[in-house]
């Protein structure tokens, strides 16, 4: 952090967000300083004066009920978004000739720069056993009693945390989710349908990406299979989330993304790395059929002793149905492996079970309380 401003000050990097890569790391670190010097300085007054008291309760009621939690939550926070952002620098060669100079540095113990960004989290994480060893070494009981309902505090503090990262990393992953993903219109998805141009724009489905804006919904399991059709096998990606199935066609086109500088594109790191991989080449998904609610879809398993004469592996069927359980489309899907494709049958099977279960739940809840009708 003290070299990049270093280096701003003289007018390099100036682009370079100072708070989106290191958040509030200086106060983070001269709080966390503060607390240590304090901390260690009533044990050395203890060691050399027998007779000075050890009194860690207002050291840890001064830090622990004032800034030292808070301020590791606004850095914790920041973590997700920074490692984004960092994502996206790195690919800049200015950029990189600094990190590596920075990285070479002794102090660094050749960590990279993503496990220095982490190193707070952990530490946050540690405060709990501190407060529980000191817990233990306490003869006071007032003493015992603040510092429990103290660690009490700070965990509660952590688990609090744990779910607004998680849910920012969540949001951060649909985001880029919602660029990657394209949405067709229905006449461009189906031939079937024909609709003049005077009355396409009528009919433009604009709330489709939306699909994907909600902060709840959970992304389960993803992957590249192969698609069966009368005379091909089509690359597809499969975007299993936590209430219906998405499947879009691969499309590989570096001209959407500029062309040669399709490296600078900034990609979420909690992706897979095969999708990430993808993303940075340029490359996007097309949805090709509508997505396939949980409750709607059919599993069916494809023995090999089935598809011998078409020369199929490890295929499973899905198959669509409507409300009135007829079958609307139905997908021939390829694994890789025989580990791959039991693996993505177990996903789907568990993300049915799921849904049923906490939907049935709902129902029941629904119906509690029946409310008697005043009109017969």
């Amino acid at each position: 952090m003290n070299t990049l401003k270093y280096l701003q000050s003289n007018e390099f990097l100036l682009d370079v967000d100072l708070w989106r890569l290191f958040a509030n790391l200086e106060e983070l670190n001269k709080i966390s300083l503060s607390f240590l010097k304090i901390f260690f300085e009533t044990v050395k007054k203890h060691i050399s004066k027998s007779d000075y008291p050890m009194d860690f309760s207002s050291i840890l009621r001064t830090f622990f009920q004032r800034d030292l939690c808070q301020t590791h939550q606004i850095y914790c926070l920041n973590y997700t978004s920074a490692i984004f952002y960092l994502e996206k620098l790195r690919q800049r060669e200015d950029f990189g000739i600094y990190l590596k100079w920075c990285e070479q540095n002794e102090q660094c113990k050749r960590l990279h720069l993503p496990e220095l960004l982490v190193a707070p989290l952990h530490r946050l994480t540690r405060y709990p056993l501190l407060l529980n060893n000191i817990w233990k070494r306490s003869t006071d009981e007032t003493e015992k009693s603040f510092i429990q309902s103290l660690k009490e505090k700070v965990e509660k503090s952590i688990r609090d945390l744990e779910g607004k990262v998680k849910w920012l990393d969540n949001f951060q992953k649909f985001r880029q989710l919602q660029e990657v993903i394209i949405w067709p219109q229905v006449w461009d998805r189906d031939k079937r349908f024909f609709v003049p141009e005077c009355l396409k724009q009528n009919l433009k489905e604009n709330s489709t990406e939306n699909i994907l804006s909600s902060a709840n919904r959970l992304l389960l399991h993803e992957g590249k299979l192969m698609l069966a059709e009368s005379t091909r096998l089509l690359d597809v990606y499969l975007f299993l989330f936590d209430d219906f199935l998405l499947i879009t066609k691969i499309k590989r086109n570096k001209k959407k993304y500029g062309g040669s500088d399709t490296n600078l594109i900034p990609v979420c790191p909690s992706l897979t790395p095969e999708l990430q991989s993808f993303i940075r080449e340029g490359g996007f998904c097309t949805v090709l059929d509508q997505p396939i609610p949980l409750d709607r879809l059919i599993l069916k398993n494809v023995e090999p002793i089935q598809f011998t004469v078409f020369s199929l592996r490890n295929a499973f069927l899905i198959q669509h149905e409507n409300r009135y359980q007829q079958c609307i489309a139905v997908f021939l899907l390829q694994a890789q492996t025989e580990t791959a494709k039991k693996t993505w049958m177990s996903q789907i099977e568990t993300a049915i079970s799921n849904y049923t279960t906490q939907h049935e739940t709902k129902k029941s809840t629904a119906f509690c309380f029946p409310v008697e009708s005043s009109e017969i």
